[in-house]
């Protein structure tokens, strides 16, 4: 059985009364390419920061391509690509330069490839980094990451701040490298991320909600909508997967989580409300499902603070 490219288990960082992130355990599949998404302040960049050695846990631990996260530096960082939303470049040097010289630091550099994505991303290899726009930057880095064929590529926020176009060209360079190299990465960009993400997690004030599929997630999300007919249930009678319910005499509207099949979810409906009728669903967008579970998780803290004060 393949190991997964990340392995992280029971994994905590805390900062003097701030935790920033609390018992995160999850998998990245070799050969993924895994989103992990969540709110400003979630934890994303300090998860990507513990995997790659950068900082270290306050308790559980964290392996990658099978070797403890501690021992990331040195030989092991030419199996590793990493590119952070604020990546330092020695802004003296130009393309080219900076390129000749970090070749001879990666046994496996492809020289062939290395020209393929310079023409794919139009980079001028005279100009100095200092004088780049932050989208050629960017591009720059993902060519400095992916020459030497890494076999996990760490991305945290690389779309950030950058226009459709340049987005696309980053996007289009990661579709090309599916399947020789696992990708992880952290962004905002949700409608992006759907178009080519195989998983995803979602980080939330430092916990881990979920960690699953793409198709798995968008499958157990719907829109549902019904008119409820005579009879309402009370509140304490609905599944505790209905979220954002909205309700009335005429129309109930709610988005289910734990969507299986619509017999199901009509069998679900019918033992609440025995007189439903004209019964819908619709799929949610990974926005739509991020924006609920964020609303959703703020409504629970809201309401757990209030009883805590009472």
């Amino acid at each position: 059985m393949i190991p997964p490219a990340i392995a992280v288990h029971h994994l905590t960082r805390s900062y003097r009364s701030h935790t920033a992130l609390s018992d995160v355990t999850l998998a990245v599949p070799t050969g993924s390419v895994y989103a992990l998404v969540g709110p400003n302040g979630a934890g994303k960049t300090t998860l990507i920061q513990l995997i790659m050695n950068l900082r270290q846990p306050t308790s559980g631990v964290a392996q990658v391509l099978d070797l403890p996260a501690s021992s990331i530096h040195g030989a092991i960082l030419n199996r590793i690509g990493y590119v952070s939303e604020n990546h330092e470049m020695p802004d003296w040097m130009t393309i080219s330069e900076l390129l000749d010289f970090l070749r001879p630091f990666y046994p496996t550099w492809d020289y062939a490839l290395e020209q393929q994505l310079l023409r794919e991303f139009a980079l001028p290899l005279d100009r100095q980094l200092g004088e780049l726009s932050r989208g050629m930057r960017v591009k720059t880095a993902f060519v400095s990451s992916l020459s030497y064929r890494p076999e996990l590529l760490v991305l945290d926020e690389p779309f950030s701040g950058l226009d459709p176009l340049m987005r696309d060209d980053l996007i289009q360079g990661l579709l090309d490298r599916i399947g020789e190299t696992t990708i992880f990465l952290s962004s905002h960009d949700l409608a992006e991320i759907e178009s080519f993400a195989s998983h995803i997690g979602y980080l939330e004030s430092g916990r881990l909600l979920f960690s699953e599929e793409l198709d798995s997630l968008s499958a157990r999300f719907r829109q549902v909508r019904f008119r409820p007919g005579s009879t309402v249930a009370p509140d304490s009678a609905l599944p505790p997967s209905w979220l954002e319910v909205e309700r009335s005499q005429s129309h109930c509207k709610f988005r289910d989580s734990s969507f299986c099949t619509p017999e199901q979810a009509i069998a679900q409906i019918r033992a609440a409300f025995p007189h439903a009728s004209e019964i819908s669903f619709e799929p949610l967008s990974l926005r739509e499902i991020f924006l609920t579970q964020a609303r959703t998780s703020r409504v629970l803290r809201d309401l757990s603070a209030e009883r805590a004060a009472q």
